[in-house]
């Protein structure tokens, strides 16, 4: 069985994201994955990732379905409206990609 989420596949950030994340936020996301997540819970092919204001700063707050398992990471860098409140991460076993909500559905 192949694992979801293996940090030796291929990885991008869409269009929509990279226009609307400063690049060390995407790639604090593909961190969190590979050094807080990995290994430790059962990962689904499609995980989920809110970005949520905490007093001027950015949490991560991951969660997926069909599990109960969330989790929040405080990062260190300034938060604004202009981020979407949600991006999602995707694994279709060949290649992951970061992408906002719109673009899961095309």
């Amino acid at each position: 069985m192949v694992e979801s989420f293996d940090s030796d596949r291929r990885r991008y950030a869409s269009l929509g994201v990279v226009e609307s994340l400063p690049g060390p936020l995407i790639d604090s996301i593909w961190m969190i994955i590979d050094l807080d997540l990995k290994g430790v819970i059962p990962l689904t092919n499609v995980l989920y990732f809110d970005l949520i204001d905490n007093g001027g700063t950015v949490t991560i707050n991951f969660s997926q379905e069909m599990n109960d398992v969330q989790m929040a990471v405080d990062l260190p860098f300034p938060y604004s409206e202009e981020y979407p409140t949600q991006v999602f991460a995707f694994d279709d076993g060949n290649k992951e990609t970061i992408l906002l909500p719109a673009e899961m559905l095309e």
